[in-house]
């Protein structure tokens, strides 16, 4: 029999946590009722590539970029999201994500960038020092989250393609997958998912790509494998199982501004000035506050316009929004 050592076994080998657990439980159902013997091709099929639990993650904190805020609860993060190609409730991605499969992954390179192609998760991941950064979050719904993320800046991973002069901005797709994205089945938004970022937004350190939060991969739920988080943004920019990056000369239309342009503009600033149409944007909840009405002011660019406001300077956030 061969055994694989840890040092031998590839990121793309190792079972995401969730995943495994979720197999732990069925494996625990078929025992208790008796099926095990009964039926070893469904055995097979749920340890199909079982090697181990993902290891802890190696990274660093990193306090400039850091809130002191006190960070959400792992289940707050992971039970309440929006991550529609899994369902339009708040626990639905949660409940539909957990057999997803993120390994194999892939990201296709394209556009106006020296360097494209089609690269490995491995390929994407291997030169890159992750550090964890607790990040507030602030939805276009008036509700917050801080998290503390793991990942590295969107940045560096941009400057090793190569963009050309041409690239203004850069476009972001996800996965499109309906047997295995239950919510992509219906006509919710023109799928796949698409976002975008002017190329000095992407640069900008406070933009990263998260393979993780709380020290452990990233759940299927909150974006595995590969997720953006744009921090001074309204979370619907945070595109999530990103599997296309692409580099633009001309602006990119995202999905939210397709399906409503005049709820979600592309800029999507955290600007408590304007208000969404069908709510006031100026205060927001606090996921896990003791009650519904607890509510808080909102900051411009959420908190962060010391680093990004320089981005906008002589433009109306009120229009650009």
């Amino acid at each position: 029999m061969l055994i694989k050592r840890p040092a031998d076994i590839r990121p793309s080998e190792i079972t995401p946590e969730p995943v495994y657990q979720s197999r732990r439980a069925f494996l625990a159902g078929l025992t208790g009722a008796g099926l095990l013997a009964a039926a070893p091709e469904v055995l097979a099929q749920a340890m199909a590539n079982v090697t181990l639990v993902a290891p802890p993650m190696r990274y660093k904190t990193n306090p400039r970029y850091s809130t002191t805020e006190t960070p959400n609860s792992f289940d707050e993060v992971t039970g309440y999201n929006n991550f529609y190609e899994f369902g339009t409730g708040k626990s639905d991605p949660a409940a539909n994500a957990q057999a997803f499969r993120t390994r194999p992954w892939k990201v296709e390179v394209a556009g106006e960038a020296e360097v494209t192609g089609s690269f490995t998760l491995e390929d994407i991941l291997k030169p890159h020092a992750l550090e964890e950064r607790i990040y507030r979050l602030r939805c276009v719904e008036a509700w917050s989250m801080v998290i503390p993320w793991v990942g590295f800046p969107l940045g560096d991973l941009l400057k090793r393609f190569k963009p050309t002069s041409k690239a203004r901005y850069v476009e972001f797709t996800t996965l499109l997958d309906p047997k295995q994205m239950p919510g992509q089945r219906y006509a919710v938004l023109d799928w796949p998912y698409v976002e975008g970022l002017r190329i000095d937004e992407a640069m900008n350190p406070l933009a990263i790509l998260a393979v993780g939060l709380y020290g452990k991969t990233l759940p299927n739920q909150s974006g595995a494998p590969l997720r953006l988080v744009v921090p001074w943004k309204y979370g619907f920019k945070s595109i999530k199982s990103i599997v296309r990056i692409r580099f633009t000369e001309g602006r990119p239309r995202s999905s939210w501004e397709k399906s409503a342009p005049r709820e979600y503009g592309f800029y999507a600033n955290v600007n408590p000035n304007v208000d969404h149409p069908r709510w006031s944007q100026k205060r927001e909840r606090r996921i896990g506050s003791a009650a519904f009405w607890d509510r808080q002011p909102t900051q411009m660019f959420n908190g962060y316009g010391d680093e990004v406001a320089s981005l906008y300077a002589g433009m109306d956030l009120a229009k650009s929004f």
